[in-house]
């Protein structure tokens, strides 16, 4: 038993489980719009929120042990990369096999257990989420793809919430594509060298770092006219503004950090900052949505 947790812990840390944080937010701020529609019933929200957690967990989990996998190879010959848990022979391919079964098994009671329509989208939700492993391979679009497999996150937990889609959560869906793509590309400019030699696919190989950079840019402002969008759409109020305007600051500091020339701060802007834009931007939209427009 011993070991066997000991493998646990180490598959979180293979994962980076604690980075399930940065789709989470999106996706409760798409089951509060939902149940905002709905007219705010408070019957069975909370056991339809925990639902919705564990299937975005699970996903989650799921998508990144098979990356792992998949990627077991190529990280074994990147300098960046060659330590991480498989290549470094920490764990087996036995075990993360095992953790993605168990991850996918997780996610589809959560489907089952929301709806009917979840439950029939969970493996073409899934499928996108592993499709993203193959993407670098032969598209520089990997990125996007990354960006739409976290995207679909809201417009999931809204149907998880109503059974049905509206067309108005697919501009946080964009949003959040935009966003994903976006610091994925500063984060892929690490590893420029890297691609060029091993023939992989990438912006920052397609573009250079220059041109990478000024493309995570677009994408950032871009997501920033989704959520104004969204606003209108919803007609949300003055709290969810102000989350967009904490959103833009923040990418704007996270742009400051990279430059072409001097990469050293990636990290800082890849987790850190990333992290602040979905709990700040959920804390100001969660409180417009639950308290500002329900008490108006």
């Amino acid at each position: 038993m011993s070991s066997f947790l000991h493998r646990v812990r180490l598959t979180l840390d293979m994962i980076k489980f604690e980075h399930s944080i940065f789709a989470l937010p999106f996706a409760l701020t798409g089951a509060l719009l939902a149940w905002r529609e709905d007219g705010y019933p408070l019957a069975g929200l909370p056991l339809k929120l925990a639902w919705i957690v564990l299937a975005m967990v699970g996903a989650r989990s799921a998508a990144m042990a098979f990356n792992r996998l998949l990627d077991a190879e190529v990280d074994a010959r990147n300098p960046r990369t060659k330590t991480r848990h498989i290549p470094a022979g920490l764990l087996s391919r036995k075990f993360a096999w095992g953790f993605t079964a168990v991850s996918s098994a997780a996610f589809f009671a959560a489907a089952a257990a929301l709806n009917p329509l979840c439950l029939k989208l969970a493996p073409l939700a899934l499928g996108v989420i592993f499709f993203y492993s193959f993407t670098k391979r032969f598209t520089a679009l990997s990125h996007v793809v990354l960006g739409f497999s976290l995207g679909i996150a809201p417009a999931a937990a809204w149907i998880a919430i109503r059974g049905s889609l509206d067309a108005r959560i697919l501009w946080l869906t964009a949003a959040v594509t935009l966003w994903t793509a976006g610091f994925d590309i500063i984060y892929s400019c690490q590893d420029y060298d890297f691609d060029r030699q091993s023939g992989l696919f990438s912006i920052p190989r397609r573009f250079g770092i220059a041109g990478a950079l000024r493309v995570s840019r677009f994408f950032h402002a871009t997501m920033l006219f989704c959520l104004a969008a969204l606003v209108v759409d919803f007609r949300l109020g003055t709290a969810s503004w102000l989350g967009a305007a904490i959103v833009a600051a923040l990418l704007l500091y996270e742009h400051g950090l990279v430059k072409p020339n001097d990469l050293s701060r990636v990290n800082a802007a890849f987790f850190t900052v990333n992290g602040w834009v979905s709990m700040l931007f959920f804390v100001f939209w969660a409180a417009d949505i639950v308290f500002f427009q329900r008490g108006a």
